[in-house]
């Protein structure tokens, strides 16, 4: 059971929180009594893709927590900028920052086009930094202060650099919260990293990397933010500077069956997530 009692009245501010796991980690950090602000690009329906940030948000509400949906663009400093003092003013301060806004293109350098290159860099490693940027003054005057990067751990297999560019911004992310958790250590800010050890049913599994075959081997998103919440709720001077695969935080929080977060009921044939042997 994780206890989520040092949560209660924090606020987080959560990007790319419109679908997918970063919706399921702003519920859940909801009904753990956290305001949230949501920030992301879809304020109107996809035509494929579910989701939009008002609906995320209705979520947060009905969940008992108060709800600050903000539609911008990860890549503008000056939105995320903007978005980032507007919860403070809101909720009176910024306690947690979760980076999950990302982009996916799995090609090789020969195939990828250079505006493909840019656009994964800015929305993945350099939104990171923008918004990291952005939320550490106020992250130095919380008494609880986390930055939690959905990235992976640093897998050095020679396999996973034949898709340079995107592994680039994905490493990038994962370096740059590393980073923040030893610069920042003196202020009290921790600073993790999270990824899943298999395929999360997610959009982006479904449309960028295996299609219906894949999501059904793939764990739900609430694997995801069950995890965030057990990194989230431990004091930040003791839990800080760590690439963590979501199982393993589940197994040191003593839940070891996971059978509840396989997509399709009963099935033990998952795919392994990329940078994971």
């Amino acid at each position: 059971m994780i206890d989520t009692a040092l949560l209660k009245d924090k606020t987080a501010f959560v990007s790319g929180a419109s679908r997918g796991i970063g919706k399921a980690i702003a519920v859940a950090l909801a009904k753990s009594g956290v305001n949230v602000a949501l920030f992301a690009k879809t304020g109107e329906p996809h035509p494929k893709l579910p989701g939009t940030i008002y609906e995320t948000a209705r979520e947060v509400e009905a969940a008992g927590a108060g709800a600050l949906p903000i539609v911008g663009d990860i890549r503008d400093e000056d939105s995320v900028q903007e978005a980032v003092d507007r919860t403070a003013s809101q909720f009176g301060g910024i306690d947690i920052l979760v980076n999950n806004a990302s982009a996916l293109n799995l090609s090789t350098l020969g195939e990828m086009e250079v505006k493909r290159y840019d656009l994964i860099q800015q929305i993945n490693a350099r939104g990171t930094y923008v918004a990291t940027h952005a939320a550490l003054p106020h992250l130095r005057e919380s008494s609880h202060a986390h930055v939690l990067t959905l990235s992976p751990p640093l897998n050095t297999d020679p396999k996973w650099f034949a898709m340079g560019p995107y592994t680039m911004s994905k490493y990038g992310m994962t370096i740059m919260t590393l980073g923040v958790s030893v610069s920042e250590g003196e202020n009290g800010v921790a600073a993790n990293c999270l990824w899943p050890k298999t395929t999360i049913a997610t959009a982006a599994v479904e449309f960028g990397l295996g299609g219906q075959d894949m999501m059904e081997r793939s764990r739900t998103v609430d694997l995801m933010s069950d995890a965030a919440l057990a990194v989230l709720s431990r004091k930040p001077a003791d839990h800080t500077g760590r690439a963590m695969l979501a199982e393993d935080v589940m197994a040191e929080n003593g839940v070891t069956d996971l059978a509840k977060y396989a997509a399709v009921e009963g099935n033990t044939d998952f795919q392994p997530d990329l940078y994971v042997d």
